[in-house]
């Protein structure tokens, strides 16, 4: 199964473009033990319309063009909070299930589109409180690293 991270915007040259490529390098290290490959992030540019209506919808529409054939797993406040185990739970049950592609899909300033969360296998969250989605990306591929370190019965996961 192919993990993949559709985010909406880029991260600058800084500290969290380090930490979430670390993250990501780490978790695609483990993802081959698992029968797993990835996580690809895939950014998609934001969009530069005026309303909100329009750009969510833009962003939206581009975020389903890149997801195209995989599962989607939408992030967002609204959401099914998850612990790190349920996380690694979904994960392995997704593979178990045959599921080719799982596309985590992370929305720009100004959240996903009712398309986008309608389109989704699932929804989840990181909690209440607003993450900037930069924040959000880094938070994502740590969960996902840890979630294949609790699938591998790595001691990176302490309960």
């Amino acid at each position: 199964m192919k993990i993949l991270v559709c985010v909406i915007g880029r991260l600058k040259t800084g500290p969290e473009q380090l930490l979430a490529e670390r993250y990501r390098e780490r978790a695609g290290e483990l993802a081959p033990k698992l029968g797993l490959s990835g996580p690809n992030v895939i950014e998609i540019p934001e969009s530069r319309a005026r309303d909100e209506a329009t750009r969510r919808r833009q962003e939206g529409e581009a975020l389903i063009a890149k997801s195209q054939g995989a599962l989607r797993v939408a992030l967002d406040e609204g959401g099914r909070s998850l612990d790190s185990v349920e996380f690694a739970n979904l994960l392995a049950r997704q593979r178990a299930a045959g599921t080719k592609a799982l596309a985590f899909l992370i929305g720009g300033a100004d959240g996903l589109a009712r398309e986008v969360l309608a389109g989704a296998g699932e929804i989840i969250s990181f909690g209440a409180i607003t993450l900037p989605h930069q924040l959000v990306r880094i938070v994502l591929l740590e969960q996902i690293y840890r979630g294949l370190t609790i699938r591998l019965g790595h001691p990176y996961h302490r309960p």
